[in-house]
């Protein structure tokens, strides 16, 4: 693949895309720009995130895990259903045809090798992934499409005969799932050795017979994969040795280095609610729209007065992205840093300055954007004395218990958060403590970012008819956080604020203390 300026005006054949699925044998020789190089990479990688966390969310195959991952297959234009390339083209189409999608999911994935084949721990999950995803899209494809594939990619499996159909009838039906009779006589069985099949096996799926699984052509997904898994595996290793050539370009180590742990979700820099929070309602918004590693944060300052820089960053970045403007900021860290040891005129000294550079006004001039969970994830880890970090991946299983326990999280749910931090799912388990926190089955997001975890606690404690990110529907008046609680997440009554007696139709909800 070689990476110009400039794309070649020459589009993608139907010739050399002639099917919507791919085993990926050949590498792209086209010239693609560095935009689109880049583009392409980004997308990938939300795709293959989203197969992650619904495999982890739901059961795979099963209804709702299918219609989610079809959605964000279809929303980033990648292919994943058999059409008429020719046909599609002819089209009058807003987005782009069948043939473009084939070939943006071709060279996305040849991208991704090159930035996923640096580690063992990066091969794994990028192997993982891919096959997740194309099970799911060999599966979508219908009978007579799958036997294509089949023959396109030169995948030639040993079949059994007529007559030994006739003798295995039996056995075939009784172990073979929505397996007929008529099915049997009408479909291909295939005869592999049974560690080619092991999924079936393990499911008892399938019927084994002297170290042979036969199989029936509705099931072929399972031979397909172990031969996809086998050549992309080999593929990784020797594109890792190739990888200090391209390494050498200057133009795309960076992306190559940091594109596994990329953050690729909405950009929480643009504030849209600047202005529209004061500092009385910080506390009571911690209690019910903070994620676990900011409602810590702030209760740390509020018991200690003081925070170190790890945590003055990430915590006062994400109330940036909240709203708080830059005046705010300084009153809001002075005034409690002053409780503790620290005066105003160090402070002032001190402390003031990084709050100015934070919000780009000192140094460099640098618009500091809030971190997202990959960050505090990975970067950073918190030392002895430190309060930054995510509590899900850095704190002990018992600490994280018994804090959990004192934020009213039940036993049953606890269990479930302490489950995912055990798979090293971080970021499902603080979705779970979204959804445990706001009495709801399913958050219906994928959450990649503190303030998105605000940012939809907001709009869910809105109900239907709030404003998507605007008056912050959780609080009262402003300056007056109500103290009451409704009984249910999105209902919005009118109380009296306890702090000036207020009972006006203004736009605040009640609030738990």
């Amino acid at each position: 693949m070689e990476f110009g300026r400039r794309r070649k005006a020459i589009g993608p054949s139907q010739s050399e895309y002639g099917h919507c699925l791919q085993l990926y044998g050949v590498p792209p020789t086209e010239n693609i720009s560095l935009a689109e190089f880049e583009t392409f990479a980004v997308e990938r990688v939300k795709l293959l995130k989203t197969v992650e966390t619904l495999g982890v969310s739901y059961v795979k195959g099963s209804e709702d895990y299918y219609r989610k991952l079809s959605a964000e297959i279809s929303n980033l234009n990648f292919p994943y259903k058999f059409e008429a390339s020719a046909q599609d083209d002819r089209k009058q189409q807003t987005g782009p045809t069948e043939c473009e999608k084939r070939r943006k999911d071709h060279i996305s994935h040849f991208i991704l090798r090159l930035a996923y084949c640096q580690t063992e721990d990066l091969r794994r999950w990028f192997i993982q992934q891919e096959m997740d995803l194309f099970r799911h899209r060999f599966a979508d494809l219908p009978s007579r499409h799958k036997t294509e594939f089949l023959h396109q990619n030169d995948l030639r499996y040993d079949t059994i005969t007529d007559k030994e159909k006739e003798a295995l009838m039996e056995k075939l039906v009784q172990s073979t799932y929505t397996l007929s009779g008529a099915a049997v006589v009408e479909q291909d069985i295939y005869k592999v050795p049974f560690q080619d099949a092991l999924d079936l096996v393990r499911t008892r799926k399938v019927f084994l017979m002297a170290g042979y699984a036969y199989i029936a052509h509705q099931d072929i997904v399972t031979i397909v994969l172990n031969d996809f898994r086998t050549r992309l595996s080999k593929a990784l290793a020797l594109t890792a040795r190739s990888l200090p050539v391209v390494q050498s370009d200057e133009r795309l180590q960076p992306l190559l280095s940091h594109l596994s742990h990329a953050y690729v979700g909405q950009d929480y820099s643009v504030q849209k609610n600047v202005g529209k929070i004061s500092l009385e309602q910080i506390d009571p918004l911690s209690l019910k729209a903070f994620p676990l590693c900011m409602r810590q944060l702030h209760g740390t300052l509020r018991a200690q007065h003081h925070l170190r820089h790890g945590g003055r960053m990430q915590y006062g970045l994400f109330l940036k992205g909240i709203g708080l403007t830059l005046d705010q900021a300084l009153q809001f860290w002075r005034a409690e840093f002053v409780k503790g040891k620290v005066d105003a005129d160090k402070f002032d000294k001190a402390y003031a300055y990084s709050i100015r550079h934070m919000f780009g006004k000192e140094g460099k001039r640098t618009d500091y954007t809030p971190y997202s969970c990959l960050k505090v994830i990975l970067s950073n880890a918190p030392s002895q004395g430190d309060f930054h970090g995510c509590p899900f991946r850095h704190s002990d299983p018992d600490l994280l218990k018994q804090k959990l326990q004192s934020y009213k999280v039940s036993p049953a749910g606890i269990s479930q958060i302490l489950e995912l931090v055990k798979g090293m799912h971080y970021q499902l388990a603080c979705q779970k403590y979204f959804e445990l926190t706001h009495n709801i089955e399913d958050s219906g997001f994928s959450l990649n970012h503190p303030n998105q975890y605000f940012a939809e606690s907001q709009k869910l404690l809105a109900g239907e008819g709030g404003e998507e990110g605007g008056g912050l529907p959780l609080l009262g008046r402003a300056g007056c956080p109500s103290t009451q609680t409704p009984r249910h997440a999105a209902e919005q009554t009118w109380q009296p604020c306890a702090g000036c007696g207020r009972n006006d139709g203004g736009p605040g909800l009640s609030v738990s203390g």
